[in-house]
């Protein structure tokens, strides 16, 4: 896929597909975004000194890199599992620009290893986080019970429903432990039941600028 590098309203970066007419993050704020649902509905919602994460969309890194600088601030052991069908390249990351941002600029170098370390590999990126990307499509996904905690970032059910089917959910809700929680900036209607059709409680929360709710779902 060609990918275009965009600006979001928060100044922070990203993607933008043409083909599919889908960004990788909200036009609204990218950082905002993310800090949003993942970071405080998601991690910050584990009580837990270790979580074990798996992210649907690793993309840029900038989810993973947010969860790393949390867990050394929280004091925090992190397993982290990102799924992604296309990397980003050496030189899309350059070209992002993530070393403008001042709240990011500090842990840039995480960020470039993040994407330089082989894939199908467990690698200790700090003593509080450990990164393991795998290179796949969403519907390969079969680990059951190993997640505390999912990141549902994949492009919105708009330009790929294929990603938000009930089925797609039931291999969400195999690969938690119990009690494990699902967050993601997508509250439409439609996919909500899909999830509640793959067995999972459903919460509407406010959504990140721009968004009015966001979901998150409970094993």
């Amino acid at each position: 896929m060609k990918r275009e590098i965009r600006m979001t309203k928060d100044g922070s970066p990203t993607l933008y597909v043409a083909e599919l007419d889908e960004h990788y993050h909200s036009i609204h704020g990218a950082l905002q975004e993310s800090l949003h649902v993942f970071i405080d509905a998601g991690l910050r919602a584990r009580n837990q000194t270790q979580v074990s994460i798996l992210e649907i969309g690793f993309g840029t890194g900038l989810n993973a890199l947010l969860t790393a600088i949390e867990a050394e601030n929280l004091n925090l052991k992190v397993e982290y599992t990102g799924i992604e069908k296309y990397p980003v390249s050496v030189d899309e990351l350059a070209r992002l620009k993530f070393d403008e941002l001042p709240s990011i600029l500090p842990s840039l170098q995480l960020l470039n290893n993040m994407h330089e370390v082989p894939w199908n590999k467990p690698i200790e990126i700090t003593a509080h986080f450990t990164l393991t990307k795998r290179q796949q499509d969403f519907k390969q996904i079969d680990d059951i019970e190993k997640f505390d905690l999912i990141y549902f970032d994949a492009f919105a059910p708009s330009a790929q429903p294929n990603l938000w089917t009930e089925d797609i959910f039931k291999r969400m809700y195999n690969a938690l432990k119990a009690n494990g929680i699902l967050v993601t900036y997508c509250a439409k209607g439609q996919v909500k039941r899909n999830m509640k059709a793959a067995g999972f409680s459903i919460e509407c929360l406010p959504g990140p600028p721009g968004k009015r709710e966001m979901t998150r779902a409970t094993k």
